[in-house]
């Protein structure tokens, strides 16, 4: 694949980010899309694997035909290239742009060498087929008399609305919001995926015969009697919503916001959506903490930079992993070190093996975080923090936003309108076919495998799309 010395005659470099001080003053992508002569070079890096591990199980999770394409752009094959990307992966322009890329940790030329640029690859050959006019619609020759309806326009309802109308059954997709896109709209920065690519692809597929019907809550505006009777399968695919929460005390204090609120607020703002002047979340000239180290805080760390925030502080509970890939995830497991994002590079303050204990203030409003250090104990096949006594210091702060995660779809409404069974953790429960207890009701994405990736639920949005399809079929 590529060039036999491609690996030994060509270092790997990275498409590289706009100037901090440029890009701290807008809300637009921070990544510089692919330069097309230096992807002729990182392509030509891809090494003739007798088994490559960057696809399939081990890599990505939909089994993009890396090689392949990688030695197509090398050789300038770039309409084969996208015909084979897009025979696994539905929307390569958001994958290629947010994926933490798990086939490149998979490369086998990372083993002792640096893994090619997969996901710069994968982004190049998509924005070149949008550049040269060969991402235009291609609607299904023929429909079936078959209707389905998906509830929920993140990346899972996209992904199985896209599937199935390939496939040539009429969908409809519902979404609570004002705008179709979900998470990629509304959880995500612009400064990591711009909404116009959004809209793009919407219009695509909108080109392509789907149908959008935006502003709709399924429970409360319409039934779900409603839809069974006008629909021949549903698909629910609404994400996770319920966020984790901190109670300690002080909990009620004025400051204290969750991660997505923030996010999808500022989002909305940059979208033209109005939002009202006594809910505006703004941390200009103040301080802030972000309690909870993953992406989701580096988004608002991110976010509250460009909103000029006195200072940000970013609070992980665990300790700080080590600069290279640690032993217990060998190659080719996604590896245990310490990640940086662009935000991280911008500005604010990381700190590790830290928990929070206490949120204090005067008159309702927040004006400190009491903290404390652990250490992480291990007691059978488990481990769990410590509070370390004496190590208890405190912060001072305007504004708390919490980002640990989800712990539940936290649609209530919607599950019982559908009456599905779910697990201990509240999640919609499917089958191997994605079919939910209900005949004819599937649910993908993480709705049914809790908080996960972005590219995780698109591959749930085709598998459900698949189960759709077959379970139409035998109908």
């Amino acid at each position: 694949m590529g060039s036999d010395t491609g690996f030994l005659d060509f270092k790997r470099k990275d498409q590289g980010y706009r100037p901090a001080e440029e890009r701290l003053k807008d809300f637009r992508e921070v990544e510089n899309l692919p330069d097309k002569d230096n992807v002729y070079n990182q392509a030509a890096r891809c090494m003739d694997c007798g088994t490559p591990f960057c696809h399939g199980k081990v890599g990505c999770t939909l089994s993009n035909i890396i090689p392949e394409f990688n030695d197509l752009v090398y050789r300038g094959e770039w309409q084969m290239a996208l015909d084979i990307l897009l025979e696994t992966c539905s929307f390569p322009e958001f994958t290629g742009r947010i994926c933490p890329a798990l086939c490149e940790a998979a490369c086998v030329n990372g083993i002792n060498n640096e893994p090619v640029t997969i996901r710069q690859i994968e982004l190049a050959i998509i924005e070149e087929g949008f550049k040269n006019g060969l991402m235009c619609p291609r609607p299904p020759e023929k429909y079936y008399d078959k209707r389905v309806a998906v509830i929920g326009a993140g990346p899972s309802g996209l992904a199985a609305a896209d599937y199935l109308n390939r496939a040539g059954y009429r969908v409809t997709v519902y979404d609570a919001a004002e705008k179709p896109g979900g998470l990629l709209r509304y959880g995500i920065p612009d400064f990591k995926l711009d909404k116009s690519i959004v809209d793009r692809r919407i219009q695509l597929m909108k080109e392509e015969g789907i149908i959008f019907e935006k502003n709709v809550s399924v429970g409360i505006d319409v039934s779900a009697k409603y839809l069974r009777t006008r629909y021949d399968a549903i698909c629910l695919s609404c994400g996770a919503r319920k966020p984790r929460d901190l109670q300690i005390p002080g909990r009620n204090l004025t400051g204290i916001f969750f991660a997505m609120d923030y996010l999808t607020q500022q989002n909305k703002k940059i979208g033209g959506e109005k939002i009202p002047p006594s809910t505006e979340i703004n941390a200009s000239g103040k301080s802030v903490v972000v309690i909870g180290g993953g992406d989701t805080g580096s988004d608002c760390l991110g976010t509250a930079l460009r909103q000029g925030a006195k200072s940000v502080i970013q609070l992980e509970i665990l300790p700080k992993p080590p600069l290279e890939r640690a032993d217990d995830t060998p190659w080719p497991m996604w590896p245990n070190k310490l990640r940086e994002s662009h935000a991280h590079k911008e500005g604010g303050i990381r700190r590790w093996a830290v928990t929070a204990t206490e949120f204090a203030g005067e008159n309702g409003i927040l004006k400190k975080l009491l903290c404390t250090k652990v250490q992480w104990i291990t007691k059978g096949k488990g481990s769990f923090p410590e509070n370390i006594k004496g190590t208890e210091f405190e912060l001072d702060v305007d504004l708390v936003f919490l980002a640990m995660g989800f712990v539940g779809p936290g649609n209530e409404t919607l599950i019982k309108e559908f009456d599905v069974e779910t697990d201990s953790l509240e999640n919609v429960k499917a089958d191997e076919n994605m079919m939910t207890d209900i005949k004819g009701v599937f649910a993908s994405g993480d709705i049914n495998s809790g908080q996960s990736l972005v590219v995780k639920a698109i591959n749930s949005g085709k598998l459900a799309a698949k189960g759709i399809i077959k379970f139409l079929s035998e109908k």
